[in-house]
């Protein structure tokens, strides 16, 4: 290797080194690419009933922050009420269940009596794990606050991208050599295409679990069974663990009633969530976005594996992107085009050079008709 290889070498590693380390950075700048799209393509829509791009773009930030709104309307008060309720209920548990441990000292024989649990031991060996998750809770508030900015992040760049896409598209594509521009903007054109369809489908996927959800905690008698249901959708954005998240508040406001409550949400949930990792998100997901369902779970693993929470929220989003892109550039023009150039070239000249049956043969003329054809051929590709 000479110096110039060398170099880009190093230049190479020196990226990937650097990619590496903003790699949350990057993937904050892509959930504001999703959404800015999403919110693009309703402009747009709004845009084929006549009315201006700049109303269009409004109206679709205001519906975006409208469900949000309605989102936490529904959710939160119910919310507050149940769990204001479990704070002065778990302590009416703790004395029944002391009034019932005290009652089983005086039925069962004397020698028993020092192994049956005393309720204030088992609070005083529980203090350390307590004072743990109070430490949590600290550490969970200042995540909260993190978590807060990146969302306000993402905002703020989803309105930049909004305000003008195609100037940030034309940077994006100006980062290719000219001759493979007009290619670029296709695939962004099936990316655009494609994160559509995951929306969707996500959009379907989250509307069948929380219609589940609703139907099957009515059923049980479950208080606040709406804003359970509509939680669980939601959560469903989050694969696998979202289902898995959203039974905890479910089971607690279930056990205010009676713990068999509980016990049945937690396998209602359990159904409902073996119902969507195998059988809604995979097939929805396979007829949207054309993605294979072992695919799917494949690519949660990697993202959670190196990119974290972050990485799990877009694992769906960031396969579909980087599928297209695989199957674009890696696979139809590099891998189908591998060693087939010289032969087309070759044809090429073969067809459109060679002398007739009556003209005289000069290999002159024959070889300088091979280099022209092939600087044209060249000169065409740029």
């Amino acid at each position: 290797m000479n110096l110039g290889q060398w170099i880009g070498l190093i230049a190479i590693v020196l990226s990937l080194y650097i990619l590496w380390q903003i790699k949350e950075v990057l993937l904050l700048m892509f959930a504001a690419v999703v959404l800015a799209s999403t919110l693009n393509r309703l402009a747009r829509w709004f845009q084929r009933w006549g009315i201006k791009r700049g109303f269009s773009v409004l109206i679709s930030v205001g519906i975006f922050f409208a469900l949000i709104v309605g989102f936490f309307w529904l959710i939160v008060p119910p919310f507050t009420a149940q769990f204001h309720e479990l704070t002065y209920r778990v302590p009416q548990g703790l004395e029944r269940l002391n009034s019932w441990v005290n009652a089983m000292k005086t039925q069962v024989p004397a020698q028993l009596v020092p192994y049956i649990p005393d309720l204030d031991s088992l609070i005083k060996q529980a203090q350390p794990f307590i004072n743990k998750l109070v430490g949590n809770s600290f550490a969970f508030v200042s995540g909260s606050l993190e978590a807060l900015l990146k969302i306000l992040l993402v905002l703020v760049l989803t309105g930049m991208l909004l305000a003008n896409p195609l100037a940030y598209r034309r940077v994006f594509v100006r980062l290719f050599p000219s001759f493979y521009r007009r290619r670029v903007d296709g695939i962004l054109n099936q990316c655009e295409t494609s994160l559509e369809g995951w929306v969707i489908g996500a959009l379907i996927a989250m509307g069948v679990v929380g219609l589940m959800s609703v139907i099957g905690l009515s059923a049980l008698g479950v208080k606040a069974a709406l804003a359970l249901g509509v939680l669980a959708g939601f959560l469903n954005l989050i694969p696998n663990l979202g289902p898995t998240m959203s039974v905890v508040p479910a089971m607690a406001i279930a056990l205010l009633d009676a713990p068999w409550k509980a016990v049945a949400v937690l396998i209602l949930y359990f159904f409902i969530q073996q119902a969507e990792s195998n059988f809604i998100t995979p097939v929805v997901m396979a007829h949207q976005v054309s993605l294979l369902p072992a695919v799917t779970l494949i690519s949660q693993l990697f993202f959670v594996t190196f990119f974290g929470f972050l990485g799990l929220f877009l694992a769906l989003p960031l396969t579909v992107v980087a599928k297209i892109w695989l199957q674009e550039v890696l696979i139809k023009d590099v891998l189908d085009e591998w060693g087939n150039s010289h032969q087309k070239e070759a044809e090429l000249v073969i067809v459109s050079n060679s002398p007739g049956v009556d003209d005289p043969w000069e290999p002159d003329r024959l070889h300088n008709d091979v280099e022209q054809t092939t600087d044209d051929a060249w000169q065409d590709k740029d």
